[in-house]
């Protein structure tokens, strides 16, 4: 189920970012002879007006072939040449490539913004809208084998609304974990009831703390966090929506630029980045969390990729963006077999970082 959510997910970020590039290209007037999804072989092709539509088998990946975005004499000299990418200004060609990266970022605003509506406990300390509503909650990280609470039902994951004994009951704001464990501490040898939400079920567990568990105090076997929710109002969700991503987006560009920065160096740990192997695990773990956390989850792979795609790395859309820049300044044209092989070459060396990325996912599947 994780591998068929994470090839869902994907599909969609990269449908959105090609259709970026897609959309501007046709606004220009550019020819786009195919849209595709994944890579060949093809399973399933549908030509409509000039350009073909693909579905292709191997699904990591996708394309928009645009006339002239690798030149060559067809797109330069030929009949069709007005058409071409190559031949239109350099601010089209700047809008073109960068059109995929900013779909990007707007996917991931409109995905944060559905989060916030929603409801998802306070992640990095990205929002910090005063109008906020939030909902005291406790989430079960961990049960302790042969515990009470394992005995009494307890399951990971499980998220505790309302805590009660003889004298005292907890919910609400004052739902907290120190709250939580000053209650378990208390009432050893006393029945305590709780109510938690398990997907979409609502049980009541009761159980007795006993000592033994840990040292020196009663306790029933679980580990605690945070599961408050922070929810904000629809109408005010798109504007910290696009506050949280900008966020978001800032501390992915830090990150990543002090891992290339490590990278250089030769001091950067591999093991900590994951390819599409250590994804299709925090997919699993995102979706288990609900349906927030799953889009919370995918708004920061979106804007992971548009960070990456926009880096000037050749066969990358800032590499690209590279060209096209050094063209204006030069006003002189980079030799197309330059920039071609160029774009080959930087391609072949994704492939090889991705395989060793993945090499390290796999790796960390068998060695603890």
């Amino acid at each position: 189920m994780s591998f068929i959510l994470f090839l869902l997910i994907l599909a969609a970020l990269i449908f959105v970012h090609e259709l970026g590039h897609f959309t501007v290209a046709k606004l220009s007037k550019i020819r786009v002879d195919e849209f595709a999804l994944g890579f060949p072989p093809t399973l399933v092709s549908k030509k409509h007006g000039e350009t073909t539509y693909k579905l292709n088998i191997i699904p990591f990946g996708g394309y928009v072939s645009i006339f002239g975005e690798n030149p060559d004499d067809a797109s330069l000299n030929g009949p069709d040449s007005s058409r071409s990418m190559a031949r239109k200004n350099r601010a089209i060609q700047a809008a073109v490539l960068v059109a995929g990266v900013t779909m990007n970022l707007i996917f991931a605003w409109i995905l944060i913004s559905l989060t916030l509506a929603l409801g998802i406990s306070p992640v990095a300390n990205f929002t910090s809208d005063s109008q906020a509503q939030t909902t005291g909650k406790v989430l079960v990280t961990q049960v302790v084998e042969n515990s009470p609470a394992a005995q009494a039902g307890f399951q990971s994951r499980d998220l505790i609304i309302k805590v009660s004994d003889k004298d005292e009951e907890i919910m609400g704001a004052e739902l907290t974990v120190p709250a939580v464990q000053r209650l378990i501490a208390q009432d050893e040898k006393q029945e305590i009831s709780f109510i938690v939400n398990r997907g979409t079920e609502s049980k009541t567990i009761k159980v007795t703390p006993a000592t033994g568990v840990i040292a020196d105090k009663a306790a029933i076997g679980i580990s605690m966090d945070s599961g408050e929710v922070v929810r904000i109002p629809w109408y005010q969700a798109p504007i910290e929506g696009l506050k949280t991503t900008y966020r978001a987006t800032v501390l992915t560009a830090q990150g990543l630029g002090t891992f290339l920065v490590q990278a250089v160096t030769g001091k950067a740990d591999f093991g900590q980045v994951a390819g599409p192997v250590g994804i299709v695990g925090m997919v699993g773990n995102a979706s288990a969390s609900g349906l927030s956390y799953l889009l919370f989850f995918t708004a920061l792979i979106s804007i992971n990729l548009a960070i990456i795609n926009i880096l000037p790395f050749p066969a990358l859309d800032g590499g690209r963006l590279l060209f096209v820049a050094i063209e204006a300044i030069t006003r002189k044209q980079i030799s197309p077999k330059v920039a071609n092989t160029a774009n080959a070459v930087g391609f072949v060396l994704l492939l090889l970082l991705m395989l060793v990325i993945t090499y390290h996912d796999v790796a960390k599947m068998f060695v603890k």
